[in-house]
């Protein structure tokens, strides 16, 4: 169930409208431009309920595993009987948070900043949420959950997409030069993760392997980039032997020996050591991209101290090391771990791994890199190069 659940809602985050992107481009470069709202001084009473917006997976009360219940333990804590609605897309998310109808959002960074700067969201006061002190430094107060030092809510798990292989036949890589350059060497047998924003692993590639070109970060490119990310990314697709977004595809096709290298998750690789035992993986040299969520809270929450009890339940060491790994990601912080057995395998807490992590953030017009003289290229623009690269 863990397994599914994962696949299932990276697949559908990648997928995001170019309508819902005009809002996005009104950003600065470091943030949305907005007035914050005050955000909440002091705790009251809980109200008695909470309604709470996530991806599946995210709000588990046994339905689906009976072994898998972290929202039961909450009810009755804090008397907040729990109601939730699960979404596909970040764009589903952040038009259903226009609706007011719910108090918590789970929300990814491509998310985040037009929740943000459409006012959807409020400021969160961390102080009034304990578990906060505990979540890893190198998570707090990035540019996708926080605004010029103000914090919009509360890090739930992360992780990286890696370099998967097949090691009876690939020479263990340190590059992705394997799956660029070099592909040509297991042409027919390479995999990519299917999506406009895997145009981004070809810049972090590219921020290594040309330096000239000036990449500074790989969701920030001008036309000179990006055509220079979209020509590798067209020369890679001879070499193709399928782009997935359903994991158990991927784990399918190395176990048959159909696929021998390409971008993956770390819980793949947990599943495929399981039942074959000739795949590894690595973070190259270069980098990777990935993901790191946030728990927001409503502006205009009807239950905004159900709202705070929540992300601190969410957030305490064990609830979170549940949640966490039964989605399959790095739990957010180091107490986490003394309920899960597989932090290691997820790198969890390690600050030097995590800062070669370029978390998924929406592109978009006004350079996140914070070049002023130059445009960068859109979503939208993604949407269509990935969409010819792929024929």
């Amino acid at each position: 169930m863990t397994r599914i659940t994962r696949g299932r809602r990276a697949a559908a985050a990648s997928t995001i409208a170019v309508g819902s992107l005009v809002f996005l481009t009104a950003c600065s470069s470091s943030g949305p431009s907005v007035e914050p709202s005050p955000q909440q001084s002091a705790l009251g009473e809980n109200e008695g309920s909470v309604s709470i917006l996530a991806w599946p997976g995210y709000v588990e009360d046994g339905t689906n595993d009976p072994a898998y219940d972290w929202v039961s333990g909450f009810e009755t804590k804090t008397g907040c009987q729990v109601t939730s609605k699960s979404y596909g897309t970040s764009d589903e998310a952040v038009s259903l948070m226009k609706t007011g109808e719910y108090d918590v959002v789970a929300a990814s960074g491509d998310a985040t900043l037009r929740l943000i700067a459409g006012e959807d969201v409020a400021p969160v006061n961390t102080d009034l949420i304990p578990s906060y002190a505990g979540v890893f430094d190198f998570l707090k107060n990035q540019a996708w959950n926080s605004v010029d030092g103000q914090s919009y809510g509360v890090p739930h798990g992360y992780g990286a997409n890696l370099l998967l292989f097949n090691t009876d036949v690939v020479t263990p890589p340190t590059s992705w030069s394997v799956v660029f350059d070099g592909a040509s060497e297991y042409s027919g047998k390479v995999t990519a993760y299917d999506s406009p924003i895997y145009i981004a692993d070809a810049a972090v590639y590219l921020m290594s392997t040309n330096p000239e070109l000036g990449i500074t970060n790989p969701y920030a490119l001008d036309d000179t980039q990006f055509a220079a990310a979209v020509d590798l990314l067209k020369a890679q697709r001879p070499h193709i032997s399928e782009y997935w977004s359903d994991y158990l595809k991927e784990i399918q096709a190395f176990s048959s020996g159909d696929s021998v290298v390409g971008t993956t998750w770390q819980v793949i690789q947990n599943v495929l050591a399981g039942e074959v035992s000739n795949t590894d993986v690595v973070l190259p040299t270069e980098g990777a991209t990935g993901w790191s969520d946030t728990w927001m809270i409503a502006s205009k929450a009807k239950s905004p101290n159900c709202a705070y009890a929540w992300l601190d339940w969410i957030a305490s060491p064990e609830v979170n090391a549940t949640a966490t790994a039964y989605f399959g990601e790095a739990p957010s912080s180091q107490a986490a771990c003394d309920f899960r057995d597989d932090c290691a395998d997820y790198h969890a807490g390690d600050a030097e791994y995590a800062s070669q992590i370029w978390y998924w953030t929406t592109p978009i017009a006004d350079c996140v890199d914070g070049r002023t003289d130059v445009t960068c290229v859109d979503y939208s623009k993604w949407t269509e190069a990935w969409a010819e690269i792929k024929g």
